[in-house]
């Protein structure tokens, strides 16, 4: 029998491991013949309502690439429909929410979830997986209010967040009644991911970046104070992520989190240097990948002999995989962290 790999929980809590664990975000899909060849028959959410098959599609960059943990294949719409929130992911687009948020009544006449009925398919890929396939720990993982609730303001992706910001400083008691049910959401979504098995938990604030530090501190940084104090009761590893937040990493560095995943923006030096104390997760440019091999190399010995200065090093992108990468060079980066970070 196989033994469990759990190197990367060890990592998350902050101990010191023989090498340095790797997972990457998006690793399951996008750049996988075998996933591309599902989605011509198809959808994402499709996928993700069949557990054997979504089991398959998480489980496979573990055995392709060896990878020291699984992230649930999912998107962070999921949980959004059992909310009434009518949201489509448009190929070419991202999600699309045909019934935007744009009054305080419309935040009270969004529902709760109860996952066991309303996304019973994604509780069960949870099983199927730590039960039954995963010799490394499966990570699950939420959207964060702030990005949710872009998604759901500005009715899909936006380049500038300008309805979303417009309405937290126009409305800030729907604001603030939005950003708790959507922290509600969160808080029993993951419950029922660790319940079911999930054994590290990711929140994604991808769009919040686009808040200055003040605004951070007034209009989200409460929420997600909560969130944490709540989740910390699951007793699993807490990881923290956005793009473009460099600002906020000391914001975050007081969080109740266990990691802080960095885009490629700042350093893991740099970070250090703001005294930031938490596990580090990140940070190589997704681009990086798509040039020669001695640039990926060189790049990525910094990045780990920056994590090694530091026993609580995860390595991962600055963002997720992106369509072009081969995963001849995904499985090729990971060997090289593994033998080049092991500790003598």
């Amino acid at each position: 029998m196989v033994k469990f790999n759990d190197t990367i929980l060890k990592a998350f809590w902050g101990e010191e491991t023989d090498y340095t664990p790797v997972w990457y975000m998006r690793q399951a899909g996008r750049s996988q013949k075998e996933y591309r060849k599902l989605k011509e028959k198809y959808s994402l959410f499709e996928i993700t309502h069949q557990p054997e098959l979504c089991a398959y599609v998480t489980k496979l960059p573990v055995d392709m690439y060896n990878v020291d943990a699984a992230v649930l294949y999912k998107d962070i719409m999921s949980p959004l429909p059992a909310l009434g929130v009518d949201v489509e992911i448009k190929s070419g687009i991202g999600p699309v929410i045909d019934n935007p948020i744009t009054s305080l009544k419309d935040v009270e006449n969004l529902g709760d979830i109860d996952p066991e009925s309303d996304v019973p398919y994604v509780l069960d890929t949870i099983r199927l997986l730590t039960k039954e396939q995963l010799q490394v720990p499966l990570i699950g993982f939420s959207g964060a209010p702030f990005t949710l609730a872009s998604y759901m303001i500005e009715g899909g992706p936006s380049k500038n967040y300008h309805k979303t910001k417009a309405f937290m400083y126009s409305d800030s008691k729907a604001w603030f009644a939005l950003m708790d049910k959507l922290a509600d959401m969160t808080i029993t979504y993951v419950a029922a991911q660790v319940k079911a098995g999930a054994q590290a938990i990711q929140i994604f604030d991808s769009w919040v970046g686009a808040l200055n530090v003040q605004d951070y501190r007034t209009y989200i940084k409460p929420v997600m104070e909560r969130i944490f104090m709540a989740l910390r009761e699951n007793n699993v590893p807490l990881i923290l992520f956005g793009v473009g937040a460099s600002h906020l990493i000391q914001e975050w560095n007081h969080l109740p989190v266990d990691v802080i995943g960095l885009d490629w923006r700042m350093s893991i030096s740099e970070a250090r240097q703001l005294d930031v104390t938490k596990a580090l997760q990140g940070n190589l440019d997704p681009a990086f990948l798509l040039a020669d091999w001695n640039v990926v190399e060189e790049k990525t010995k910094q990045i780990i002999g920056e994590g090694k200065k530091h026993p609580s090093h995860i390595f991962n992108l600055g963002h997720g995989v992106t369509p072009e990468i081969s995963p001849a060079r995904l499985k090729q980066l990971t060997e090289f962290v593994h033998t080049y970070s092991k500790r003598a």
